[in-house]
């Protein structure tokens, strides 16, 4: 399923560029992906189309200098993210820890983080890995038309096992 959203990721620049599922799940059979895995890649994007639901893009940023981004709901800076077993357990502590970083770096705001959220638990995975979680990621922002800033687009798609820690 993975390897169909990056196909998916890369051949369209965004969510909205995308075709109609059905005729994104014949393009995909097309170019040569099988059936089941389309199936599954079809199902998710679904349920990435149904948890963004009512989350709003801002416009018009109230600081002239920022950028556009999502639209969240007032939150309070003490308020904590507490997670259930079956999150804890599906996801593992490598992806949460993943999570927490993208929270605190200020890249990943909690309505975002909450779809990512839900959309890793309909992954398949047990627990799911950080590579596939990335990859859910990108296809989170993909679907809104954001881009994460340089830095943080570098943490998703670097590759960490040839890094030399120091």
């Amino acid at each position: 399923m993975f390897e169909v959203l990056v196909y998916v990721y890369e051949s369209y620049w965004r969510g909205d560029a995308c075709p109609e599922l059905p005729q994104l799940g014949r393009k995909l059979s097309i170019a040569g992906f099988e059936s089941d895995e389309i199936a599954q890649a079809l199902l998710w994007l679904e349920g990435l189309n149904r948890a963004a639901t009512g989350t709003q893009m801002v416009v018009a940023p109230a600081d002239p200098g920022a950028s556009a981004g999502i639209a969240e709901p007032h939150q309070s800076p003490i308020s904590m993210r507490v997670y259930s077993v079956a999150e804890q357990d599906h996801l593992g502590a490598q992806c949460l820890g993943f999570v927490s970083f993208l929270e605190t770096s200020g890249v990943l705001p909690a309505p975002l983080r909450e779809i990512v959220l839900d959309r890793a638990m309909a992954a398949p995975g047990d627990p799911v890995s950080l590579d596939d979680l990335k990859i859910i990621v990108l296809m989170v922002y993909w679907h809104f038309g954001e881009e994460p800033d340089s830095l943080v687009l570098d943490e998703l798609c670097d590759d960490t096992l040839g890094r030399l820690a120091h």
